[in-house]
């Protein structure tokens, strides 16, 4: 009986033991635990916030540009949505690490990624290819910018494009009509182009308050900074209802390859 109470006592004084010393490495190991924890969470969530903030990007230059030439933010949202938007959580959102190469779009995670493609394909004598979040195209519109970096800034990107869009309401006297010929000069590409410009124009966000932006189109003025003379046909394949932000199809199936002269007075 003495012996199986003396075992019995040094079993749980072993447990104890065991039980202290347990308790004493999880406090040493449970802060690091906690933040390989964090670390990982983080890790996980920050492909989702920079493509919140990215997609941001676009909507954020537009109004800075609207509010400079006095185009109405609406048209430069709806036409950045028109050239780059792609679909994540249910909204059409533009991108601006976006080029298209001779036809052929592409949506890239970063800028770094984006520039690499559209160097290379100057590197091999390509063009004819569009990028950032208005898609200005490097044939036509490449002698405004000091270089294709330059061009794919997305505050220049959208300066450039509201001049552009500003020189065409001049013109045509209708916004509608300036986002059309934004595309082409082709009737039936351009009314492709404008039936969708106009889909995404009905169904903009809320836009945030503009303070020194015109909203108005009977309130532009010609811009003076840069003179643009062609125009930058964008075959970009717009998005489906539905597809995700991998995934690119053609809504209005545009197939215009063609570029053509912005004021060439009959096409």
């Amino acid at each position: 009986m003495y012996w199986q109470k003396a075992h019995r006592m040094k079993k749980q004084k072993f447990f104890n033991v065991l039980t202290a010393e347990v308790r004493l490495a999880f406090r040493r190991i449970a802060p690091r635990f906690v933040t390989i924890s964090l670390s990982l969470c983080s890790a996980l969530l920050i492909p989702t916030s920079a493509q919140a903030s990215y997609g941001e990007t676009c909507d954020r230059v537009a109004r800075i540009a609207a509010g400079e030439s006095g185009v109405p933010v609406e048209v430069m949202m709806a036409i950045t949505r028109t050239e780059t938007g792609r679909r994540a959580n249910g909204a059409l959102a533009p991108w601006p690490w976006t080029v298209n190469m001779e036809g052929v779009g592409k949506w890239f995670d970063t800028r770094e990624e984006a520039l690499t493609f559209a160097v290379s394909g100057l590197k091999q004598g390509k063009r004819s290819f569009d990028v950032g979040c208005f898609q200005l195209n490097y044939r036509w519109h490449g002698e405004h910018f000091k270089d294709v970096h330059q061009m794919f800034e997305p505050l220049e990107n959208a300066r450039y494009a509201a001049d552009f869009l500003a020189r065409l309401y001049s013109e045509t006297q209708s916004w509608e009509s300036a986002a059309a010929a934004y595309h082409s000069r082709t009737p039936k590409y351009a009314d492709k182009y404008k039936a969708r410009y106009k889909q995404i124009l009905a169904n903009l966000p809320d836009i945030p308050a503009l303070g020194v932006a015109t909203r108005t189109a009977g309130t532009v003025t010609a811009p003076t900074q840069r003179v643009v003379r062609q125009a930058s046909v964008n075959a970009f394949p717009l998005l489906r209802k539905g597809v995700g932000v991998s995934g690119m199809g053609s809504l209005v199936p545009l197939g215009n390859s063609e570029n053509r002269p912005l004021f060439d007075g009959g096409s």
